[in-house]
């Protein structure tokens, strides 16, 4: 591990995201964590504990992250800044406590924390930054402080990566030049979304994408943001319209190849492959729709030169920053 560079405000960067089961003996335990405090009905676990079945109980989501870190563990080693990367999750080892645990050995005294989510919300912002202060707490007075870098929903460097995935996912498309893009993020209750900037911070990162892939050649038709993997009691109201219903609208108005990107998460969860994966594309094939799905930003080289932008940007005290998020930010209600 590279010894931190004493020059800098921060000495370690943690990388935290949301955590996922690697094996059918962890898919409910892991559920069980997520769900913790929450009123959800058993049978509910045990329904999306099926979803992980068709996948052999493996989340993609650390083994993206693993190389996600990896990536960036280059990018600093070649260009700085010289420090060292722990890894932390919500729900699923290695744990943010047993992380910043680890880190205080280390002798870790400040870190930056890289959260694996691009946007404004109770569960992408708020909850990371209370998980982030309970483990702080569970370590102890000496815990190393943490603080968490800004959004990037708009950076340059993130809309580059799905661009060019959305490109991959077009060049396999025979009838590019008419194909609808839709942009899916997952969705959340009316009421949380009022308390924060989500819904306009996806609009805007949809725009930004469609607007550089309308530049090039073999431009697709037009673009829309739908939602996925609601998880509430009907009578709530959640953001819409649901990927599946959308399709067969898009059916009805004569779309026949639809290219779905991602752009709500920046790595593969459960909710990609399930949802997008295996009902989507069951839906896109009962309506005769020539579906692909592009990949999410993952390890991709831009979102890697982002996150080091990032940190840079953060290390440099005297540069402007477009934080959205204060103190008391983005309420679940």
């Amino acid at each position: 591990m590279p010894a931190p560079d004493s020059t800098y405000k921060y000495d370690a960067l943690i990388v935290v995201s949301f955590g996922g089961p690697e094996g059918m003996d962890d898919v409910i335990p892991f559920l069980e964590n997520v769900l913790r405090g929450k009123n959800v009905p058993h049978e509910r676990l045990l329904a999306v504990a099926k979803h992980y079945e068709l996948f052999d109980g493996v989340s993609p989501l650390n083994s993206q992250n693993r190389q996600l870190i990896a990536s960036l563990r280059r990018e600093f080693d070649a260009h700085g800044p010289h420090l060292p990367i722990y890894f932390g999750n919500r729900n699923w080892h290695p744990l943010l406590p047993d992380t910043l645990e680890r880190m205080r050995e280390d002798g870790v005294k400040r870190a930056l924390a890289f959260v694996t989510s691009a946007y404004s919300s109770y569960s992408g912002c708020r909850q990371y930054l209370d998980n982030i202060a309970a483990a702080r707490e569970f370590v102890g007075a000496d815990a190393p402080q943490v603080e968490k870098i800004r959004t990037f929903y708009n950076h340059a460097d993130f809309i580059r990566a799905n661009v060019e995935h959305i490109k991959l996912a077009l060049a396999q498309n025979p009838e590019r030049e008419s194909a609808h893009i839709v942009f899916t993020a997952h969705s959340i209750p009316h009421s949380m979304a009022a308390n924060c900037d989500y819904v306009r911070q996806l609009e805007e990162t949809s725009r930004l994408v469609f607007q550089q892939l309308a530049n090039g050649n073999n431009a697709p038709g037009a673009y829309t943001l739908s939602y996925q993997s609601r998880s509430g009691p009907p009578s709530q109201p959640w953001l819409e319209p649901d990927i599946c219903d959308h399709l067969q609208t898009l059916k009805k108005s004569g779309v026949e190849n639809v290219v779905v990107s991602p752009i709500g998460f920046v790595s593969d969860h459960m909710e990609v492959l399930y949802d997008l994966d295996h009902e989507a594309q069951q839906v896109s094939t009962q309506l005769g729709i020539n579906m692909r799905r592009a990949a999410t930003a993952g390890s991709h080289p831009a979102f890697v030169k982002m996150i080091r932008e990032l940190v840079l940007e953060r290390m440099d005290q005297t540069a402007e920053r477009s934080d959205t998020c204060g103190p008391g930010c983005c309420s679940p209600n």
